[in-house]
């Protein structure tokens, strides 16, 4: 399981005493604020409320390193706690000399045709419509089904016939991820796009997963002072779109 890889390696990585300053789990976003020698990092994972069963989870230390250890477990606030700890050490360690600073999107050549977007995400959804490719659209989510969107349960038939996949990166919370690298292994462009995909390419390295599109925030404390309000566009707007390769 890809959770179980990211806890290790991001465990393996910390090499001094990263503190954490803050975290929530919360609405739009979970996040985690950390602090080190080279200063402060925040990451954030998206809160999916549809898939919590209960409100309750078993951590009772609030370090770096506890947080990371829930990356692989079943209950869903653990792992979004988690995510957004290994997001934070990410953006931490993470070198953008060579990120692109483009939309997602943008990577996609002529020679692309067929394209699956997971996750029903409107602006991206609107942009891919505009270049003219045959676009398979899947959402989990009915409450963000519209007439044109498929559901997640024909992901397992379709990706294989995909030329590109763009996934919302809450796809590493919901523990689909692995199935659909699996699926899309035809796929010559894999990218995990949106703020939950902070963490490092290197984490991600051998897993079939091309590219990295997220943020880097540029002022923590008011993407905090937004988040703690509910605002999505207002975190958006604190931080840097960028393009990794894996």
């Amino acid at each position: 399981m890809l959770l179980t890889e990211l806890k290790k390696r991001a465990l393996r990585l910390i090499d001094e005493d990263l503190r954490v300053l803050d975290f929530s789990f919360g609405l739009p976003y979970t996040y985690v604020l950390v602090e080190g020698e080279r200063g402060k990092a925040l990451g954030v994972a998206m809160t999916l409320p549809e898939e919590i069963q209960r409100y309750d989870n078993s951590i009772d230390e609030t370090s770096v390193e506890a947080f990371i250890k829930k990356a692989d477990s079943l209950n869903i606030i653990e792992r979004s706690l988690a995510l957004a700890a290994i997001n934070a050490v990410s953006q931490y360690y993470i070198d953008l000399s060579s990120a692109k600073w483009i939309d997602a999107v943008e990577l996609l050549d002529d020679n692309v045709e067929k394209v699956a977007v997971i996750g029903n995400m409107p602006p991206i959804v609107s942009a891919l419509r505009e270049k003219g490719l045959e676009l398979y659209v899947f959402e989990r989510n009915p409450k963000l089904w519209d007439r044109e969107t498929l559901s997640d349960s024909l992901e397992y038939w379709l990706l294989p016939e995909m030329d590109a996949v763009l996934a919302s990166a809450s796809c590493m919370i919901n523990g689909t991820l692995d199935m659909l690298l699996d699926r899309a292994k035809n796929a010559r462009i894999f990218l995990l796009t949106g703020p939950t995909g902070q963490v490092l390419p290197e984490f991600l390295r051998g897993s079939g997963v091309t590219h990295l599109a997220s943020m880097k925030v540029k002022n923590i404390e008011r993407a905090i002072f937004n988040l703690k309000l509910g605002r999505f566009r207002g975190f958006s707007d604190e931080s840097l779109k960028y393009v990794l390769e894996v």
